[in-house]
């Protein structure tokens, strides 16, 4: 669908495509400025959508009367869209600048493109009476996760003292300074555990692969009890309710071994924090810990390395005799509770990588490329990416 019109000297330019995602991505410009924090024309055109969706839906029968409303939610998963409007006297207004305050944006916004789509609806009811069904089962999907989160809260009070066995939580009660580490696996999460610094860190292990968020409503994410676990663990809430300002912790880091089922893992975590704690990585509290790959010891000497060239340079660098001892880390179990602080949890040594997105709109396509459901993009990207691979666990 695509709307364009002019009204008071603004000129508005939505285009829209429904997807069979469980995602939405709008983008919103004012006088090609991205608008990154909305504003008045993003509320206008959401504003508008819901309403219209919602009258179309009880002139169809899909709504009855005494049926609650689709939610904003509920008719913007799957939706694709960019607003773009031009402004004569734009104001911008949040932290960065990059959110639009004119009052009169949101009235053009609003009624120019629900005229149109009102008209798009009707004139088009096997397609909106598609949308519409989408909306309802987002509905479902939102109410079934609103029961979930509410047995949650229930059988766990959303405390963390409520996870016994699974978490082990730090002592200091103050988020700036307190970790948790997202640990693959129950062996290395013991060995994390004992090696930890108790005041700041704490550790949560998870067991196997987690569920692909990518693929799954909001119901199915909220059923996964390792995903719950960790929900409850940083105390933002889910979905609707989520709150940065409770987080239990600002820095999360994600430590996995260093082969292929940990690169999965990984990107399993990262495509959940994206899709559902998004603001966790704006804020910068997600990160990636940097585990070696080798240890290397030479009569006193020991070194921990962390890629195969630099084992190699390392090696040429060494005299022949004695013979240098190679240990090769293929996962975090590997290494004891002293090795896993040295190398990859002391603040004072370890290197951690940071997850931010700069370019969203990138991360955002690659996510779904490599987590979706479409198997040729990502067979292209493997077979594009393929040669510059120089270690392959398999």
């Amino acid at each position: 669908v695509y709307v364009e019109g002019t009204q008071n000297n603004i000129v508005v330019e939505v285009s829209l495509q429904y997807t069979d995602d469980f995602h939405s991505n709008l983008l919103t410009f004012t006088n090609n400025i991205h608008t990154y924090e909305g504003g008045t024309h993003e509320t206008g055109f959401k504003s508008a959508l819901t309403r219209v969706i919602n009258d179309y839906a009880h002139k169809s029968g899909q709504l009855k009367d005494n049926d609650d409303p689709l939610s904003g939610d509920d008719v913007r998963e799957g939706l694709t869209a960019v607003v773009s409007i031009k402004h004569p006297d734009p104001q911008f207004e949040g932290q960065t600048k990059t959110k639009l305050g004119n009052s009169d944006a949101r009235t053009a916004t609003d009624h120019l493109f629900s005229d149109t789509f009102s008209r798009f609806m009707m004139e088009n009811p096997d397609t909106a009476r598609k949308i519409v069904d989408k909306g309802l089962l987002a509905s479902k999907a939102r109410v079934a996760a609103k029961r979930a989160r509410e047995v949650t809260r229930k059988k766990s009070g959303l405390e963390i003292s409520n996870l016994p066995g699974k978490l082990a939580d730090n002592t200091s009660k103050d988020p700036a300074i307190s970790e948790l580490f997202i640990v693959e696996g129950d062996s290395a999460g013991g060995s994390a555990k004992q090696g930890r610094s108790r005041l700041t860190q704490a550790i949560l292990p998870i067991r196997g692969k987690i569920l692909n968020v990518e693929k799954a409503s909001l119901d199915r994410v909220l059923a996964n009890e390792e995903i719950r676990s960790l929900f409850t663990a940083l105390g933002t809430g889910f979905g609707e309710d989520f709150d940065i300002s409770k987080a239990n912790y600002h820095k999360l880091i994600i430590m996995t071994d260093a082969d292929v089922d940990g690169a999965h893992i990984r990107t399993l975590l990262l495509t959940l924090f994206y899709r559902f704690m998004r603001p966790m990585i704006d804020a910068g509290y997600v990160y990636i810990a940097q585990p070696p790959l080798y240890r290397v010891a030479q009569g006193k000497m020991m070194r921990y390395i962390d890629s195969d060239d630099e084992l190699n340079t390392i090696l040429g660098q060494l005299p022949p005799s004695p013979k240098p001892m190679i240990q090769r880390y293929k996962g975090l179990g590997e290494m004891d509770a002293s090795q896993l602080w040295e190398t990859t949890m002391d603040p004072e040594k370890r290197r951690l990588l940071r997850v931010d997105p700069q370019d969203a709109i990138e991360a955002d396509q690659v996510f779904t490329m490599l987590m979706g459901d479409k198997v040729e993009p990502r067979r292209e990207f493997i077979e594009n990416n393929a040669k510059f691979v120089e270690n392959l666990d398999a």
